[in-house]
């Protein structure tokens, strides 16, 4: 990733997270509605979720400018998500619900290049959660 393409997304973000709560719920109803086998793996209750999501997103994203100090956490949590259920072929469709979500947050600020700088960002970090929790066979396949 170019300091450009973080310099975009974290400016975009920074237009998310005044509505934060109201793209979690776009986001996860999304997921839902194309992935449906996956509700299975949530709580009723997705508040908690929700702030969990955007606080995650909040932490990548701050931390783009120095991956180092977010890969850990990363680890933990792609771990963390085997636990639940989650499996490789998951991270795509997690990938594209979030480009959808940004890309109805953001409206006309959405550009072809602010989606490359978010989808560079989400295969680098995809990848190296995979990685992580499956092995360098499962991110080889993705």
């Amino acid at each position: 990733m170019t300091p450009e393409q973080i310099a975009l997304i974290q400016q975009s973000f920074a237009k998310v997270a005044p509505i934060s709560e109201q793209a979690a719920v776009l986001f996860y109803d999304r997921l839902f509605e194309v992935a449906p086998s996956v509700r299975a793996m949530f709580p009723e209750d997705m508040t908690e979720q929700r702030k969990k999501l955007m606080g995650m997103l909040a932490a990548v994203v701050g931390g783009l400018s120095n991956l180092e100090s977010i890969l850990p956490a990363a680890s933990a949590l792609a771990k963390r998500h085997v636990a639940y259920g989650a499996k490789a072929e998951h991270y795509p469709v997690v990938g594209a619900t979030l480009l959808w979500t940004l890309e109805k947050g953001l409206g006309e600020a959405w550009t072809p290049e602010l989606a490359k700088a978010w989808t560079d960002a989400y295969g680098v970090l995809s990848g190296y959660m995979i990685s992580e929790a499956y092995g360098a066979q499962a991110q080889a396949a993705e």
